[in-house]
This record gives C-alpha cells, sequence and structure tokens, in this order.
C-alpha cells in the first residue's frame, strides 16, 4: 500500500546521563525512518514536574513519513528503550523522551495515541525549537502554524 507522505515532527528530551548522546542516538535512529530530517538546535530546560531534577536538553526533529501514525509511535517508544528510557511515574526523570507531536493534518484519537499530541501547544521547550524549524507547519486542531502558536504561548 502506497501512503502519501507526510510531515512528522517529533519533540527531542533528556535529562539523564549523556543527555547530548541520547537525543543524538535518537535523531540518527530517526534518520532510518524519515526523509529529509531537519533537526532544531537544543535548549536547555527545567523540568516541568519537579523542581531539583536534571536540567533538560530539549529539540525537535521533522522530517517526512509514509508510515501510519501507530508504527511511528512504537519506533520512538522503542528507541527510548534503546537508551534505557525507564517509566517511574509522570514526570519522572529520563534518558529519553521522544514524543510524536504532529503527522501532517493527522488527527488520532486512541488509548495509545492522541495526535495532535495534546499538550505541545502550552510546551514552549516543543514549541520553540519547532517554530525554528517548521515555523509553517500547521495545528490541525487549531489551524493555527507553530509560529503562530509559540507567539501565542508567548504573550500569556
Amino acid at each position: 500500500m502506497n501512503r502519501r507522505p507526510r510531515l512528522a515532527a517529533v519533540a527531542l528530551g533528556s535529562n539523564v546521563g549523556d543527555r547530548l548522546s541520547h537525543v543524538a542516538h535518537a535523531v540518527d535512529r530517526l534518520r532510518t525512518v524519515l526523509t529529509d530530517v531537519v533537526v532544531s538546535t537544543l535548549i536547555e530546560t527545567v523540568p516541568d514536574h519537579a523542581a531539583g531534577d536534571p536540567l533538560f536538553l530539549n529539540g525537535a526533529l521533522v522530517g517526512m513519513t509514509r508510515e501510519p501514525p501507530e508504527r511511528l509511535l512504537a519506533t520512538l517508544l522503542a528507541i527510548e528503550r534503546e537508551r534505557g528510557r525507564e517509566r517511574h511515574h509522570p514526570g519522572a526523570p529520563r534518558t529519553l523522551d521522544l514524543d510524536l507531536v504532529l503527522v501532517g493534518e493527522l488527527r488520532v484519537e486512541s488509548s495509545t495515541l492522541q495526535l495532535p499530541h495534546p499538550r505541545f501547544r502550552s510546551r514552549r521547550y516543543v514549541l520553540e525549537p519547532l517554530a525554528n524549524i517548521a515555523p509553517e507547519l500547521v495545528d490541525p486542531m487549531t489551524g493555527r502554524s507553530v509560529s503562530e502558536l509559540f507567539e501565542l504561548l508567548l504573550a500569556v
């Protein structure tokens, strides 16, 4: 089956161990499943959840895919496991965190996947890097571009 290619956006993050190595591994692995990959610069951010946790290294990546989003999500979870990701509790420090943010104009609501990612519009550490590499990417829920969403977030 020949699926139409879509632009996928992935948020990258790490706050345990060799953060740069973990993120670089994810980028290398994602280059094997996405084409025309563009990676943002990385930024250091304070964790949302717990004061005193290590700082995050965050960024974003976009690339073209023909894969269904469920398969792409499975790949992201496998890459996280390759780097020793453990899920002790929500917000726990992690070696690698990969979030599937957008896949073209797709909207998915299932027990395992929500597209667009339900919280990306309120996360500066996702919108800022994404706005730098794909400012015209459109959120299918709001009809706003990533750059517009980032400007709105900054105005709050």
